[in-house]
């Protein structure tokens, strides 16, 4: 299981520059967080409180679940450039470093496949309250495609 510690400061030490920026992001939310906005807002995805916008260490995550130590992040075109590529790849290492798990998703991917969208994140959730029961859970936990995981498993019956 996860160590999760829920002494940690909420914000990683974040400046005030840094949490005036997080709140005015909220206040103009791209069409595709506010889609997701609404599906996980008000403890709507497993009893789980998601932040929109929030301010950790010298980054903003776009969905930040303390409890947990999981951030949500929807990446537009903009992050294609190799320059973001570089940028992005650094901030998962340094938020990596704090204990938290990240999660990423494409715009597209959240304007085409919410289902879907919605169903790996509660995976994930499952998967950092929980320790894993079995390989079977593993195997679906694996899929760094970010494509949906149509293996079918097989379930031992039990005497």
């Amino acid at each position: 299981m996860k160590n999760i510690n829920n002494n940690l400061p909420m914000f990683y030490g974040a400046s005030a520059n840094i949490q005036a920026r997080a709140k005015e992001l909220r206040k103009r939310m791209t069409k595709t967080e506010k889609i997701l906005w609404e599906i996980i807002r008000n403890k709507q995805i497993l009893n789980e409180k998601f932040r929109r916008q929030h301010p950790i260490d010298i980054f903003i995550a776009d969905f930040y679940c303390h409890k947990l130590k999981f951030v949500i992040e929807l990446d537009g075109e903009i992050h294609n450039i190799p320059e973001n590529i570089e940028k992005d790849k650094n901030r998962t290492l340094h938020l990596e470093t704090l204990g938290i798990t990240i999660i990423r998703f494409t715009n597209i991917e959240v304007e085409n496949k919410i289902d879907w969208v919605v169903s790996e994140i509660a995976l994930k959730i499952k998967h950092l309250a929980c320790p894993l029961q079995n390989e079977n859970d593993a195997s679906i936990l694996n899929n760094t495609t970010n494509e949906p995981n149509l293996k079918t498993q097989k379930i031992n019956p039990t005497n």
